[in-house]
C-alpha cells in the first residue's frame, strides 16, 4: 500500500518539477501533433470541386508571452488528393493565464502531392490564416489549441492548360508538449 502512494507521489513531484523549472524562462519550446477536419474545393475553369477533407501533422515551435512562432509539417487529404506541406507560423495570443484566443498566419510551401494517383501536384506556394483559443492545463506542460484554419494554393498543377486552385477549411486540434 505504500509503496503505491510513493509511485503516485514520484509521479507528481517530477510533473510539478519540470512546469516549475520553467516558469522563470521568458519563452517556451514545444513540439506537438495536430489533426484536422474540414472540407477542400478546387477552383478550375468555374468548375468549382468540394469534398471533405483530414489533415494530420506535426509541429515545433517557441512560445513568447505576446507571440507564437513554429514550424509545421501536414499531411492533407481530400477525397482524391494528398498533398505534403511545409509552414511557418507566426500567431500573436492575448496573455491571459488559462484561456488564450490568438490570431494566426503562416506561409509555406506544398512539396509533393497527388490528384488521382497519376497527376502530380507542382511544388507550389501555400498560404494560411488561423484563428483559435489555447487552454493551458495547470498542472501539466500541455497546451491544447482549438483553431479554425483556411490554407489556399494557386496553381497546383498544370494539365491541358487547367490549373486549379487548391481551398482547403477546416477545425483543427493541437496538442503540444511544452519543453
Amino acid at each position: 500500500m505504500k509503496l503505491k502512494y510513493a509511485g503516485i507521489l514520484t509521479v507528481v513531484s517530477i510533473l510539478f518539477a519540470g512546469t516549475s523549472a520553467n516558469a522563470g524562462a521568458l519563452f517556451d519550446v514545444y513540439a506537438g501533433a495536430t489533426i484536422g477536419v474540414g472540407a477542400a474545393t478546387m477552383f478550375a475553369d468555374d468548375k468549382d470541386v468540394t469534398h471533405s477533407a483530414q489533415s494530420y501533422g506535426a509541429v515545433v515551435g517557441l512560445d513568447i508571452p505576446v507571440f507564437r512562432f513554429e514550424l509545421e509539417y501536414d499531411y492533407l487529404q481530400a477525397d482524391s488528393i494528398e498533398m505534403h506541406l511545409g509552414m511557418i507560423n507566426a500567431y500573436a495570443k492575448m496573455p491571459l493565464p488559462v484561456v488564450k484566443p490568438y490570431l494566426g498566419v503562416g506561409v509555406g510551401n506544398v512539396f509533393s502531392g497527388k490528384d488521382n494517383d497519376f497527376v502530380d501536384i507542382d511544388s507550389v506556394i501555400a498560404y494560411q490564416g488561423m484563428l483559435g483559443v489555447t487552454f493551458d492545463i495547470p498542472v501539466l506542460p500541455i497546451d491544447v489549441d482549438v483553431e479554425g484554419r483556411v490554407l489556399y494554393a494557386a496553381d497546383i498543377y498544370d494539365v491541358a492548360g487547367i490549373k486549379p486552385d487548391f481551398l482547403q477549411y477546416e477545425g483543427r486540434l493541437k496538442l503540444r508538449y511544452v519543453f
